[in-house]
């Protein structure tokens, strides 16, 4: 039957919060969130697609991502866990948008942490958006 994608609104305005928190270099007009069904992979939970530097001068548009959740494996999770696999994925998007990725250097468990506890502190208020300091530990 193969692999099938519904995109799902629920996690678009998900990874649309979080971006906005955490990513503001994130343009939400060019990014989408999907479920896909069927996959047999047993150890990917997430996926973060880019249309490539190549694809959008051939077809002339700016830079897109999807993230698809491969929902057999994703929704075994806590929904903490759910939070810092859509935080894992949005770091992988780098502040320039172009259709590249950051590498698992950078998107790693000790730098995820570190968004969700921040993701977490602006959620129940500790924190406003605006205060938050990530731009100081982070190079974009």
């Amino acid at each position: 039957m193969g692999i099938k994608y519904e995109f799902d609104q629920g996690l678009q305005n998900e990874v649309e919060d979080i971006s906005k928190n955490l990513f503001p270099h994130v343009k939400l007009d060019r990014i989408k969130c999907f479920r896909s069904y069927g996959s047999s992979s047993r150890n990917t939970i997430a996926r973060c697609h880019a249309l490539g530097k190549l694809l959008q001068m051939a077809i002339g548009v700016k830079g897109w991502y999807a993230i698809e959740f491969l929902h057999e494996n994703f929704e075994k999770l806590s929904q903490e866990e759910k939070t810092k696999v859509m935080i894992h994925e949005l770091m992988h998007i780098p502040k320039t948008f172009g259709g590249g990725f950051r590498h698992h250097d950078y998107v790693c468990d000790k730098n995820i942490d570190i968004f969700h506890k921040q993701y977490k502190n602006i959620k129940q208020g500790n924190l406003q958006n605006g205060d938050r300091k990530l731009k100081d530990l982070f190079r974009w």
